[in-house]
């Protein structure tokens, strides 16, 4: 039987792309579980012909996968200058200062508050993993440990806590709960507050061919009609949107409750969701085409590492993201293809992969072995990465950026 839609109920009968069996891809398992039983799960894709949703069904609940998780934001570079200019942007923008309180759901390890803890502003971090909240309270960054959903919004606006700006990034999709989590972030607003949500932009996702940013930590992907939709039906209008190039091709959405007429829908509202109707995103049709773009990936990355190994050519990968493992995994690519990925998070260094059992090493292991392709994972940041290791270059080595299609970097 198929699955029910996560926002508006509907039964789910369109598939987006079908990526076979999968394990969670923040797994990461120690050497004294590679002989043990690894749970697999299917990772397909529905798209809802009533909401335009695309989701994946829910096989394990959300406190399974982070209450003990393995990312920490701060380990990117390009991603903590992103944070910072958020902060510029929006203390500008908004006017906030010492008398404001911002919060941020799905904090992490306090990467983007501890920017306005620096100006001086209140900050509350709202984040279910332990482990990676006790960073963030290191940092000075006051940090609630708890999923977050409707009750605690109540239980924080009861106390007098509601937000001036209510934000978090690569969050939505990682809820499994749609409607009370943006419930929540209503009842913790301000009643002339602002929210911002950020998340990889589902048209972006399928003109890119995107597909390893599917996994089943991401229940939803979402297109700015679907998003504007699900919003308005909790009664928050988005009044401004941004499009920017942090994951491959995210959105910024702008929300306020909708009696706050003071903040007018703007202009770049209009024009994207005039694109997205274009470009077919209230069709079901326009959906069907993406399974065969995946398919061919697979066969692209497949050649060129069949060929690699044939010419006695060493491959190792950089990075162990989320979206490495879904690659890895559906395409079937394990020690005999890649001798073994690096990391600067020491959280994952001395691991294994999931599903692949590819190890996990310090970045000074490429140095060391000096492989002839350095395989970039988080092709997202790709730039970072090479000039981090452009010292492969002293022995001819090269870089290999599998998405949208496999491409070499000399």
């Amino acid at each position: 039987m198929t699955p029910n839609c996560l926002f508006c109920g509907a039964r789910l009968r369109h598939t987006l792309v079908d990526l076979g069996m999968s394990p969670l891809c923040e797994s990461y398992l120690a050497a004294d579980q590679l002989n043990q039983m690894e749970p697999f799960y299917p990772l397909h894709v529905w798209v809802c012909e009533r909401c335009f949703l695309a989701q994946v069904q829910e096989y394990v609940r959300p406190e399974q996968i982070f209450t003990d998780y393995a990312y920490f934001s701060s380990y990117s570079d390009s991603w903590l200058r992103h944070a910072k200019a958020y902060t510029e942007s929006m203390v500008k923008r908004f006017g906030l200062d010492r008398r404001s309180q911002v919060i941020e759901v799905g904090s992490n390890d306090g990467y983007l508050l501890q920017y306005f803890v620096t100006q001086g502003i209140p900050v509350l971090g709202i984040e279910p993993a332990a482990n990676v909240a006790r960073v963030a309270v290191d940092r000075g960054v006051r940090t609630l440990t708890t999923m977050f959903r409707t009750e605690v919004a109540r239980e924080l606006a009861a106390a007098g806590t509601q937000a001036d700006l209510l934000c978090g990034a690569n969050v939505l999709a990682q809820v499994s709960n749609l409607n009370d989590f943006v419930s929540a972030l209503k009842t913790l607003l301000k009643p002339r507050g602002v929210i911002t949500i950020e998340f990889p932009h589902l048209m972006r996702l399928m003109e890119e061919n995107q597909f390893d940013t599917i996994y089943h930590e991401h229940f939803s992907y979402f297109s700015f009609i679907t998003a504007e939709r699900i919003f308005a039906a909790h009664s928050l209008t988005l009044f401004d949107v941004e499009e920017l190039p942090t994951h491959g091709g995210s959105l910024r959405i702008y929300a306020r409750h909708v009696e706050d007429t003071g903040k007018p829908v703007g202009g770049r509202v209009l024009e994207l969701r005039a694109r997205e109707e274009i470009a077919g995103f209230t069709r079901i049709d326009r959906y069907s085409a993406f399974g065969e773009q995946v398919r061919e990936t697979k066969r692209k990355l497949l050649e060129f590492l069949i060929t690699a190994r044939r010419q006695g050519k060493s491959v190792a990968g950089y990075g162990a993201p989320g979206k490495g493992n879904t690659l890895l995994n559906y395409c079937g690519v394990r020690t005999d293809f890649l001798d073994y990925t690096v990391d600067r998070s020491p959280h994952k260094q001395g691991k294994f992969l999931p599903g692949t059992h590819i190890p996990i090493f310090h970045p000074d292991k490429i140095r060391e072995t000096r492989p002839d392709y350095v395989l970039i994972l988080p092709w997202n940041i790709k730039d970072e990465v090479m000039e981090q290791m452009a010292n492969i270059r002293e022995w001819g080595g090269q870089f290999v950026v599998p998405i949208p299609e496999v491409k070499v970097y000399p």
